[in-house]
């Protein structure tokens, strides 16, 4: 007897599949609040991780207290502040904070710590030299590093936004490890040559490229086309020596 036929087309296009955001505890938290609202405005959905660590981080950067049990009324805050610290700088909408899901970094439990849970890959962003160690040990200790661990088995996009400066050897060799596990290795490197006025474009930059990485459309920044634009102003380029 044949067992019977399951269309599982119906199935998977009803499926949230979201990227799920690791946030570590490096400095440039407003890497990472940009990435989620590049996501957001590209209607992706997003499972948030923010380890102890990063909720120190944030603490400090922006002022603002992380808490598992008002996790969305801080996330609004944090999403509608600017790079500068300006309160209220970007719009963000119910229906976005909707297209959310949050899990806390001690939840081992939770859905994306197991393969069968549909995602599309995952972003850390900042990943710390700390994070960067544990994803490459496959250490696993909290959900983030094992998020990143199940990313790398599944063999879905992982990219890494390293945030650190300078580099030791046994970090550059965490990278490498990383770079041949199949992980995109990002780190948060500013360019100048997209008319960067403040420094909000330098952070939607790097932003930028982490969506890029992922696949993910967006207009954070002005894209390379080949001509001199003599700098942010849009000058004319001096005439060669």
């Amino acid at each position: 007897m044949e067992p019977p036929h399951i269309d599982t087309s119906k199935q998977d296009s009803g499926r949230r599949r979201p990227w799920v955001v690791g946030i570590s505890g490096a400095s440039g938290t407003p890497y990472a609040a940009s990435v989620v609202r590049g996501l957001l405005a590209a209607g992706e959905a997003v499972d948030l991780i923010v380890s102890r660590a990063s909720r120190l981080t944030l603490l400090d950067e922006t002022g603002i207290a992380f808490r598992d049990a008002h996790w969305r009324a801080d996330l609004r805050e944090w999403l509608a502040r600017g790079a500068d610290g300006k309160p209220a700088t970007f719009r963000v909408t119910e229906a976005e904070l909707a297209q959310v899901r949050y899990w806390a970094a001690g939840d081992l439990a939770a859905g994306p710590s197991s393969g069968s849970y549909p995602v599309k890959g995952m972003l850390i962003v900042p990943a710390s030299t700390a994070c960067v160690a544990g994803v490459a040990l496959g250490l696993s200790k909290d959900l983030l590093q094992r998020v990143a661990s199940v990313t790398l088995k599944e063999r879905r996009r992982l990219v890494v936004a390293v945030r650190e400066t300078p580099l030791n050897g046994p970090t550059l060799k965490h990278l490498v490890a990383l770079d041949e596990a199949g992980a995109v290795v990002l780190p948060a490197s500013p360019a100048f040559y997209a008319g960067a006025t403040h420094i909000q474009d330098l952070v939607d930059f790097v932003a930028g490229r982490v969506l890029d990485a992922a696949e993910v459309p967006h207009g954070l920044y002005r894209r390379w086309e080949g001509e001199l634009r003599g700098g942010s102003r849009n000058e004319e380029a001096p005439d060669a020596p």
